[in-house]
């Protein structure tokens, strides 16, 4: 039993890293001209460096809002999965940690979702999608599934 606290543990701490990761560094998209992320859009010109602030529309503040409001939800499952852990009854599920662990995930996919469709207003064509939408869309799966198993997952002594 103490095994699988731990993997479910290490399960929820490597979803919120990617979800930390993917919110803070700046490489949403990224091309031969610069990077764009959530906060800013940088890009190369004649040798110098410039960043312009998200300001694209309420498209990109939704998907910033998004990312935070999963970080939360991710932090307050894990908070809320120790708590229980030491207070609910023997058979107890941990149904409240794992609705905010799955809201977590389902915060960061609609983030993700609206990203990629609205991103071509803002981004240029020919910049790709960089590794931190991409640390986004595989958090999705480990918080989902984190989720789950604390939905399943039953208190025993």
């Amino acid at each position: 039993m103490l095994l699988l606290l731990l993997g479910i543990i290490l399960l929820h701490l490597a979803a919120l890293v990617l979800l930390f990761v993917s919110t803070i560094v700046s490489v949403w998209t990224t091309g031969e001209g610069g990077t764009s992320d959530l906060w800013f859009n940088c890009s190369t010109y004649n040798g110098g460096y410039s960043c312009n602030p998200a300001s694209a529309g309420e498209w990109i503040q939704a998907v910033q809002a998004l990312m935070i409001l999963s970080i939360i939800f991710s932090c307050l499952s894990l908070f809320l999965f120790f708590c229980q852990l030491f207070t609910l009854q023997k058979g107890g599920r941990f149904f409240l940690t794992g609705i905010f662990q799955i809201l977590a995930g389902l915060f960061v996919m609609s983030a993700a979702i609206i990203y990629t469709v609205m991103s071509p207003e803002w981004v240029p064509e020919k910049d790709s999608f960089g590794f931190s939408y991409i640390l986004a869309w595989v958090a999705l799966p480990l918080a989902l599934v984190s989720g789950l198993i604390y939905v399943i997952l039953r208190k025993r002594e």
